[in-house]
């Protein structure tokens, strides 16, 4: 009887906790996809940013790394803050108002834009075949959103500002991430979001009942906990065998949407979220190869779009990385 393979038992380890961070992440959508139809996404995300500080803040008390808490690149730092947290609102905005799989196969262009964003901030050369890889998922985009054969709202627009400044996120991280500390890179883009979110709450804030409030605990909770499954799984595997696993939610969304909201995606949203999928993991499968991209900006973004800026699972497992050392 053949003895088990460590090297697979650990590849496939990290595929379940890839499995399992993401469907945590689609639960947490659907909460957000909850609270939305009672509270703005800004008093949602304003809530979500002050209850995750005081895990985040004794996360950040053990980082021994010496320096001050001057950012190395405030123009770069102030660009990923920014843009990070027009990312979560416009995400949380889309949740609330369209349906889950619709706002997936949107936020799923984010590979496709990042690659796109590599080329003039990362120096990074796409060759023709992932030139085309992008231009198609671009065009999967146009089947979810059917131009002239679909109303065209705040939700799909909120959900396109979602993709585009998540990618510009990452891509910042990805430029300036090894030369920045871990608590610069998650501390800068907290503040912004805190500061910016608590400065609009008065025009949209409504009385938050104690359940309603729980939910919103519940939120920052499953964050971290979706975090914490994305670090093991990076640690057990390679990146190209965790990264799809977020396409993974697209499911999720099916089956909660028709659960929970009624919501049954019609024949071109999954035809087009099929498309944005199939040419995400061929930009993957590429960027994998020795030679075909020196940055591998998709591959490396490993906290997905949407999210609040401020916690990135690369930083946490740089800094754990560090520990061990």
């Amino acid at each position: 009887m053949s003895q088990p393979n460590p090297q697979q038992n650990s590849t496939m380890q990290a595929a379940l906790l890839g499995l399992a961070a993401f469907a945590v992440f689609a639960t947490h959508d659907v909460i957000i996809k909850l609270l939305g139809s009672s509270y703005s996404a800004i008093q949602i995300l304003f809530f979500g940013a002050l209850l995750s500080f005081p895990i985040i803040t004794v996360i950040l008390m053990r980082d021994a790394q010496p320096g001050t808490l001057r950012p190395k690149h405030p123009g770069w730092i102030a660009l990923r803050s920014l843009s990070g947290s027009f990312a979560a609102l416009g995400a949380f905005y889309a949740f609330s108002v369209l349906p889950l799989a619709q706002v997936y196969a949107i936020l799923f262009a984010a590979p496709l834009l990042i690659t796109l964003l590599a080329i003039p901030i990362l120096g990074e050369t796409v060759r023709l075949r992932r030139g085309m890889a992008v231009l198609a998922g671009l065009c999967g985009v146009i089947v979810v959103l059917r131009p002239g054969g679909t109303d065209f709202g705040l939700g799909h627009a909120a959900a396109l500002v979602s993709a585009v400044t998540g990618a510009l996120n990452s891509i910042v991280v990805r430029k300036i991430g090894a030369e920045e500390r871990t608590v610069v890179m998650i501390l800068y883009p907290m503040m912004t979001n805190f500061v910016l979110m608590g400065i609009a709450l008065p025009f949209v804030y409504r009385p938050v009942p104690l359940v309603d409030f729980g939910l919103m605990a519940i939120v920052s909770a499953m964050v971290l906990v979706a975090m914490a499954l994305l670090i093991m799984a990076y640690q057990r595997g390679e990146a190209v065998m965790v990264a799809p696993m977020q396409y993974s939610q697209i499911l999720w969304a099916a089956l909660f949407g028709a659960l929970f909201f009624d919501e049954y995606p019609d024949t071109a949203t999954f035809i087009g979220a099929g498309i944005i999928i199939l040419s995400g993991l061929y930009i993957l499968r590429r960027e994998a190869g020795s030679d075909a991209s020196s940055n591998q900006p998709v591959l490396r973004t490993r906290t997905r779009v949407g999210l609040p800026a401020g916690p990135r699972v690369g930083s946490f497992m740089k800094r754990t990385r560090k520990d061990d050392a």
